[in-house]
C-alpha cells in the first residue's frame, strides 16, 4: 500500500514537471512582456546594450556568464549552464538557489505562468 502511495506521488510530480516545461514552451508573450517590464530596469532586451545587468539579447542558448565585458560575479561565471527555458525557468524562480553567490538582487517571480510568459517573451523578442 505504502509503495502504491510512493508511486502514485511520484507520477504526479513527474505530470507536474512535465506541464511547468510545457507552459514554458507555450507561455504568452505579450503578457510576457508585461511581466518583463520588471526586468528591464536592470537588462536590455532588444539593442544588446549593457545596464546594471548583462544584455538578455540572445539569451536563450547562450551560456551563462559570457557577455564580454560584463563584471559577472565568479558563481555565475563558474555555473557554465547553457540558459535553455527550463534553465532560465529555475534561475528565474530563485536566482540565489539556482546560482548561489550570484550578484543579482532579485528575489524571483514565484508565478509559474510568469515566468513562462517572460520565457515565451524572451524567445520570441531576443533575436
Amino acid at each position: 500500500m505504502k509503495f502504491a502511495a510512493v508511486m502514485l506521488a511520484g507520477a504526479a510530480l513527474a505530470a507536474a514537471g512535465i506541464a511547468t516545461n510545457a507552459n514554458a514552451a507555450g507561455g504568452d508573450a505579450a503578457h510576457g512582456k508585461t511581466v518583463f517590464a520588471r526586468c528591464a530596469a536592470c537588462h536590455d532586451l532588444n539593442t544588446g546594450k549593457t545596464l546594471l545587468g548583462p544584455t538578455l539579447k540572445g539569451i536563450v542558448g547562450r551560456k551563462s556568464g559570457s557577455i564580454a565585458g560584463f563584471a559577472y560575479s565568479p558563481a555565475m561565471k563558474a555555473k557554465g549552464v547553457v540558459w535553455t527555458p527550463g534553465n532560465l525557468d529555475q534561475f528565474i524562480t530563485s536566482p540565489t538557489k539556482f546560482v548561489p553567490g550570484t550578484r543579482m538582487p532579485f528575489a524571483g517571480l514565484p508565478d509559474a505562468k510568469d515566468r513562462a510568459d517572460v520565457i515565451a517573451y524572451l524567445q520570441q523578442a531576443a533575436h
